[in-house]
């Protein structure tokens, strides 16, 4: 028996699989898919933009410099020197297409940011952050299977069984990673709730006789929206049908074609299409992440508009908030109730996507409504609080836990302190512990974290901007779970580290 079983894969289903493996757990991957590759995850329709707040996780688990060497890139991306002032990003995002200006991103508004060579983010495609992670997993100890459609799913007390055809695999935990249409979701009676969709999406790679006659970037036009990105051939489309025509029948290159010409309003032709295929933006959430002994995270969980690449970054912070929680309950230090802040963390923070994944597709619609308020979009975005607010949201910088505590910084992702002997933050956290650091002169806190270390990591020394901080204690994901002043409050740290990491040592 198992740890755990991971049904699916995928840059999510595989980045929980690394989180559990290093925290010692057995852990097994079934993927339906027979191959590792696919032209779906290669570019350009496999191309993905990953957040700030997913960067962040590659780069405190050590992978960041694979993943950009993966994605085409030879180094890491620049630290401003300057530990006092985090430079503005490169590239800011769009909001339903309104592309923002980096220039106008306040950073002194966004709270507690840091230079990290995580601080941005960055494009990729799901076939780089797939390969990275699989290699990651094998060097763990994970076993993947490929090849193999899970059919059932029981469970008791102790346990849950993944059946395939004849084959069962038994683990004491299932987690449902399989996607937008998944089969543990289903199979595990989670109830699925949300929005119907609004309009049918094309994606496709195809050969475009008089591609001058599109607009390059995001076009949104009085009968709909289209995308041509800068790679040769690689077209996106909103047809505002309600939904219609997806996975009705298959997209044929003159169906394809009418539907680009009615949006572009051009005559553009296509002399052929290699690949495409329909999404909508459909907007719908389990009432939990979990059932028992079975979890959902990733588009198992939730599903929405593609429009901002919000999905995988969502998926990823799911794994990254899961994999330690679920390791702890496997081991059986967890301290109660530490795997229901999953969902209870989670939940909120999906249904904030999908709430944002329909206000774009409200602003994106074909109608003297919608157009109005484009206008008013474009002029609250084109200033720099607006510019601040958006990024802010579609980075995930802004993104915090209620975890019960008035510090503003409890429950936000920890700046990357760098410490007066060149340590960063994110070089202690790739063993997947929790952090103390303690800032304080006299480590008035190494004394609650003694024999605890193989859950917490004590690091004592000043800091070249400790942010008017005495110390900070930081999860295995990356959030502030307490935070002190000047002189920290040696009892509150000991509280806030048997709350989240127990055990008779804390």
């Amino acid at each position: 028996m198992h740890d755990v079983v991971i049904v699916g894969a995928g840059p999510v289903g595989l980045f929980l699989a690394c989180e559990l493996g290093l925290a010692g757990c057995s852990v097994l991957v079934l993927e339906r898919e027979p191959e590792l590759g696919s032209p779906w995850k290669s570019i350009p329709l496999g191309m993905r933009g990953l957040s700030a707040a997913s960067v962040e996780a590659f780069y405190r688990r050590g992978m960041l410099h694979q993943l950009l060497t993966a994605s085409g890139g030879n180094d890491d991306p620049g630290v401003n020197p300057d530990p006092d002032e985090a430079a503005p990003p490169r590239i800011a995002g769009h909001f339903a297409g309104m592309m923002l200006d980096p220039a106008k991103v306040d950073v002194a508004d966004l709270p507690f940011r840091l230079p990290s060579p995580a601080l941005e983010g960055m494009f990729t495609s799901l076939e780089a952050v797939e390969t990275v992670l699989s290699e990651r997993a094998a060097k763990l100890g994970v076993e993947i299977r490929r090849g193999i459609t899970v059919s059932g799913v029981a469970q008791n007390d102790e346990s849950v069984v993944a059946q395939a055809g004849e084959d069962e695999y038994a683990a004491r935990w299932l987690v449902g990673c399989d996607g937008g249409r998944s089969t543990v979701r289903g199979l595990a009676g989670f109830e699925f709730v949300g929005t119907e969709p609004q309009f049918t999406g094309y994606t496709m790679h195809a050969t475009i006789a008089d591609p001058e006659k599109l607009r390059p970037g995001f076009n949104l036009t009085p009968t709909g929206v289209y995308l041509q990105t800068p790679m040769q051939g690689h077209i996106s489309m909103m047809d505002f049908d309600d939904g219609a025509f997806d996975r009705s029948q298959k997209p044929t290159r003159d169906h394809l074609q009418a539907v680009l010409r009615r949006v572009s309003g051009t005559d553009v032709t296509l002399s052929d299409v290699r690949l495409a295929s329909t999404f909508t933006d459909r907007a719908m959430q389990t009432t939990t992440y979990r059932q028992g002994r079975v979890l959902l995270a990733g588009d198992a969980a939730h599903i929405h508009s593609p429009v901002g690449g919000q999905g995988l970054n969502t998926g990823i912070g799911d794994a990254m908030n899961l994999g330690w929680k679920l390791a702890a309950s496997v081991r059986g230090d967890a301290p109660d109730g530490l795997l229901d802040t999953y969902t209870r963390e989670r939940h909120p923070t999906g249904a904030k996507v999908l709430d944002w994944s329909r206000a774009q597709v409200a602003v994106m619609r074909p109608d003297p409504y919608a157009r109005a308020m484009q206008g008013v979009i474009r002029d609250l975005i084109g200033t720099r609080d607006g510019t601040t607010y958006v990024f802010a949201r579609v980075s995930g910088s802004s993104n915090r836990y209620d975890l019960g505590s008035e510090h503003p910084l409890v429950g936000l992702s920890a700046p990357d302190f760098l410490l007066e002997d060149g340590t960063r933050l994110g070089d202690l956290m790739q063993d997947g512990r929790g952090v103390a650091l303690d800032f304080s002169i006299d480590r008035r806190l190494q004394g609650p974290v003694t024999g605890g270390e193989s859950r917490i990591r004590y690091v004592a020394g000043p800091a070249r901007n400790d942010l008017g901080l005495g110390a900070v204690l930081v999860r295995p994901d990356g959030i502030v779970a307490w935070a002190g002043d000047r002189t920290p409050d040696c009892e509150a740290f000991a509280r806030a580290a048997g709350h989240w990491f127990g055990g008779p040592a804390i």
